[in-house]
């Protein structure tokens, strides 16, 4: 599992790499990177063939915790090809940013 920055993961999701959400609804309804899709940590293991194979899978959450958990779970499942976003993630008109503390 590679693990990258909040400032690639922008990058990425600039140039249509698909992002899964691994929150919680509440969390998401909030605020959410544009067409991210949801998937709760706690369901993603039951779920993960309603995500589309073939592409580096990019999994986020608030502070990356979840997401480390997230991209073991689709590796484990023969998504060899995870990434990680590191950090804090805002998300603001603009798409994906750090989050400052």
């Amino acid at each position: 599992m590679r693990e990258i920055e909040i400032s690639e993961f922008a990058d990425a999701w600039a140039a249509g790499a698909p992002v899964v959400d691994v929150r919680e609804p509440w969390e998401y309804r909030n605020a959410h990177v544009p067409g991210a899709q949801l998937l709760p940590l706690g369901q993603l293991g039951d779920r993960v063939t309603e995500i589309p194979a073939g592409a580096v899978e990019y999994v986020i959450c608030a502070s990356g915790n979840r997401s480390v958990q997230g991209a073991r779970i689709l590796m484990t499942v023969g998504r060899p090809a995870v990434s990680v976003a590191a950090g804090h993630l805002r998300v603001g008109r603009g798409g994906p940013a750090p989050r400052h503390r």
